[in-house]
């Protein structure tokens, strides 16, 4: 008669079942990032096919969090937003006695290289971040998050921007405007085109047309002659708009620098309004009717959803932090 086999599963019995790497399995176990959902999936199912204990998975000691920036936000004038957003982060890693490097990034930087120079357990990724940039994140065996940024396959944290802006254009709209702009920066970026589509919904809700005339781009957005272009170009329209509201503060403060330089008045012949709510927004004559984000926050809660082990098999998290319309004198 035949013992029977009291041996426990080990992660390596998962592994050769499913014809994939031990590595790749832990990955699997721990919800971290390097595989897709649905190679992930099918790791699980073999685990739970073969007897694999799950709670046996125990996480390791989290030390060291790497900050990301995109080195396109690395510029004085995206620091006024970002700074807060590191300060957040600053604050918690502090509390929790965890060592905190920063360093932007940008084409051609190896992103694992960088993780293991600065020894980090775990990464935040801030701001936009290109299609293949992601796709190394995918391969780091670490947990991260995205903040300011969205992708299915990541957690993340991001500020409303949809219901901001359109919060923001349906202010402008009950205030008497009708013909209302759009001054974006680049599409590509996951809160840019937020904003613009929480535009389109208030237009739509208010049952105005969406005029392709009244919706430009500053391009290219590292010029900074690009807005006041932009502007210029939406002012020389046959039926110039009423109204113009803009991606973010930065932006609508030039915006409304240039049309006072040509004559208007603001908010009597035209009305602004911005997004961030930064200092110097209560500071502009007028001052800038803004949509107020709480960048501390967005660091805050990025640094605890990288401290939040991921269950087993659980899909990634992404959270979204509430704003609040600030009205100041430029909408009127």
């Amino acid at each position: 008669m035949c013992a029977p086999d009291t041996r426990q599963t080990t992660i390596r019995d998962v592994a050769k079942r499913a014809g994939v790497s031990v590595g790749t399995v832990s990955r699997a176990l721990r919800g971290q990032t390097g595989l897709t959902e649905q190679r992930r999936q099918q790791i699980l199912t073999v685990a739970q096919q073969v007897g694999y204990d799950l709670n046996r998975l125990r996480p390791g000691r989290f030390r060291r969090v790497l900050f990301l920036l995109h080195r396109q936000h690395a510029t004085l004038q995206a620091n006024p937003f970002y700074a807060p957003v590191l300060h957040g982060v600053e604050e918690l890693c502090r509390s929790r006695g965890l060592a905190l490097s920063y360093s932007s990034v940008g084409p051609g930087d190896g992103v694992g290289d960088l993780a293991r120079l600065h020894e980090a357990d775990g990464l935040l990724c801030v701001g936009f971040f290109e299609p293949e940039w992601l796709g190394e994140l995918r391969q780091i065996s670490r947990r991260l998050v995205l903040i300011d940024h969205f992708h299915e396959d990541f957690p993340s944290v991001n500020s409303d921007n949809l219901g901001g802006a359109k919060a923001a254009v349906l202010h402008l709209i009950h205030r008497g405007r009708r013909r209302i702009a759009f001054v974006s920066g680049p599409p590509q970026h996951y809160s840019i085109a937020q904003r613009r589509q929480g535009y389109l919904d208030a237009l739509e809700q208010a049952g105005l047309p969406a005029l392709p005339e009244y919706q430009v781009v500053r391009n290219p957005p590292e010029d900074e002659l690009a807005t006041p272009a932009a502007v210029q170009r939406l002012l020389a329209l046959p039926n110039p708009p009423d109204a113009i509201f803009a991606y973010n503060d930065a932006t609508a403060m030039i915006a409304m620098k240039v049309c006072q330089e040509l004559g208007l008045s603001v908010p009597g012949d035209i009305a602004v309004a911005g997004f961030d709510d930064l200092a110097a927004a209560a500071q502009t004559s007028p001052s800038l009717t803004s949509v107020a984000v709480d960048k501390e926050a967005l660091g805050r809660e990025g640094m605890r959803l990288l401290l939040r082990q991921p269950h087993p098999g659980s899909g990634p998290i992404h959270k979204v932090i509430p704003v609040s319309l600030i009205l100041r004198e430029s909408s009127g």
